[in-house]
């Protein structure tokens, strides 16, 4: 469950405007401290960068990348090499476009870009990085991600919220079998996306909460959680051209505040409801467990309700569209592709057998269904980029100075897709994981949909879960066929531009059950 940064070019009107203000600034400053900032930095001395597009003055290569950052990186890699640099706006840039590459930033060195940037969603949407994700490295980010570990994302906890997946997963497959006595197209984009929303919501905060939950400003919870995860990625001149900040060109920073003003109301209404609650019995939630830990002295911070807030709202946002994508894209693989289907299906009816649903105990025994799940996140990976770095420090890399400050993206995308890693990268095979131990866990840097080292994903095991057992019951369940006769082969696979990639179109089908009632 891991989110990234996307460079979305906005109109070309904002180009310009930002092009005058950068002008009118280089005039009011000068231009001495710009060659003087070059030589400080090294910049200008003999220690050699990667190579990389030049870019534009003041904006650097920001105008280039199109809607789609990680296809103008994954072709500039082909020209320019694995380790590029760049300008994007004020920032020194480093792109990683292979596993050797990958290994080298995120393990031989991992500690040197452990940190994060300073970035306008940390600030205006995190609580000024009280989140864990966006927290630059430090004292405070290790307190919270052994907060999360052992508190929150324990195998143990887990595993106590087993009852809840069973149920929200007997509920999706109860919708999709009146769907398929009708003989109804389904929206399995819509469909999963609420599973998703409303099995993070139980676990996180101990209930669903529907679409009029909050309507504080005209939002309800599907329409905040959807802007928010557009304002984290969306191209925010602020971000690269700092000065501008205060000028709000775009209206982003309103935006984030009145977003983060909504969830956090929101929030405040749900603590204040399990501090109240006398249930002992209730299946205890992320809330009820952060609530245990207000006020103790095991970690080296004070942890009040302003620290809850901003790690519930990154866990629900997160975990709720990165489940949902991983869901969608394996459908569509899955659909699309129906030998897959079969072999799927196949050792499903094995070792489960049509006369009941699968259980969680089920998944260790499903060996291609785990291919399945790899193949697709290798070639959809939920956060193309993953999430910045920086370097803490100066740091040589294959022979390339990486100044200090550099902000470093890891191109999980064209690693997944490389030619040398991968025979025919463009194809979905599960089969190519036969007689591997390729995993995703950040262990093998040809496949990194979740990150690795200090800060890889923490939530990825239940993550993992979820989209296993989600995936597995709905293709044990029921056969899928599109509408209208079309042809798995027309099926369109293009992406939406956003933090976290979904389907630029809704996967419909129609279901037929397919296990024997007793």
């Amino acid at each position: 469950m891991a989110i990234t940064t996307v460079y979305c070019w906005g109109p070309l009107s904002l180009l310009v405007l930002a092009g005058i203000f950068s002008f009118f600034y280089l005039l009011h400053h000068g231009l001495k401290g710009k060659e003087k900032g070059k030589t400080s930095s090294g910049l200008g001395s003999k220690k050699k960068l990667p190579p990389g597009p030049k870019g534009f003055p003041i904006l650097g290569c920001l105008p280039m990348l199109g809607r789609f950052p990680h296809l103008t990186f994954h072709k500039w890699a082909k020209q320019y090499g694995h380790i590029m640099h760049m300008k994007l706006g004020h920032f020194p840039t480093v792109v990683v476009s292979s596993p050797e590459a990958a290994q080298l930033f995120l393990k031989t060195h991992d500690l040197v870009f452990a940190s994060r940037p300073l970035t306008e969603a940390g600030r205006l949407i995190s609580n000024n990085y009280k989140a864990m994700s966006l927290t630059p490295y430090g004292m405070y980010w290790r307190n919270i991600r052994k907060l999360c570990t052992l508190e929150l994302l324990s195998s143990v906890k887990i595993d106590s919220f087993r009852p809840v997946r069973e149920e929200e997963v007997g509920l999706l497959v109860g919708s999709l079998k009146e769907a398929a006595e009708a003989h109804e197209v389904v929206d399995l984009t819509t469909k999963v996306g609420a599973f998703s929303r409303d099995m993070t919501n139980r676990i996180v905060m101990g209930k669903k909460y529907m679409e009029e939950s909050l309507r504080e400003g005209g939002f309800n919870f599907k329409e905040v959680n959807e802007e928010i995860m557009y304002l984290a990625g969306a191209f925010n001149i602020a971000e690269f051209i700092p000065w501008t900040r205060d000028l709000d060109l775009q209206g982003l920073g309103r935006r984030m505040r009145a977003a983060n003003h909504t969830f956090n109301v929101f929030l405040e209404r749900i603590i204040d409801e399990h501090a109240e609650s006398k249930d002992e019995k209730h299946q205890k939630d992320f809330v009820d467990y952060m609530l245990s830990l207000m006020g103790s002295n095991d970690y080296e911070f004070q942890f009040d309700r302003s620290n809850m807030k901003a790690i519930l709202l990154e866990m629900v946002v997160a975990a709720t569209d990165t489940t949902f994508t991983t869901m969608e894209w394996t459908l569509s693989e899955l659909i699309k592709n129906p030998s897959a289907m079969k072999k799927a299906q196949q050792e499903l009816e094995t070792m489960v057998g049509k006369e009941r649903m699968v259980d969680e105990s089920d998944l260790v025994k499903l060996d291609y269904l785990d291919m399945v799940i790899k193949e697709s996140m290798r070639l959809h990976p939920p956060a193309p980029l993953l999430l910045p770095h920086e370097s803490m420090e100066d740091c040589t890399v294959c022979g390339f100075h990486i100044p200090k400050g550099s902000r470093v993206l890891i191109n999980a995308w064209a690693i997944g897709r490389d030619p040398d890693a991968w025979p025919n990268p463009d194809e979905f095979s599960p089969e190519r994981f036969i007689g591997t131990k390729v995993d995703v866990r950040g262990r093998d840097f040809q496949l990194v949909p979740f990150g690795s080292g200090r800060r890889g994903c923490p939530g990825m095991q239940l993550g993992l879960t979820v989209v296993k057992f989600g995936v597995a019951q709905l293709i044990h369940c029921f056969d899928w066929e599109l509408p209208n006769g079309m042809s798995p082969a027309d099926l369109d696979m293009t992406d939406k531009a956003s933090l976290v990639m979904p389907r630029a179109h809704h996967l419909l089908a129609v279901p037929t059950y397919r296990l024997r009632d007793p």
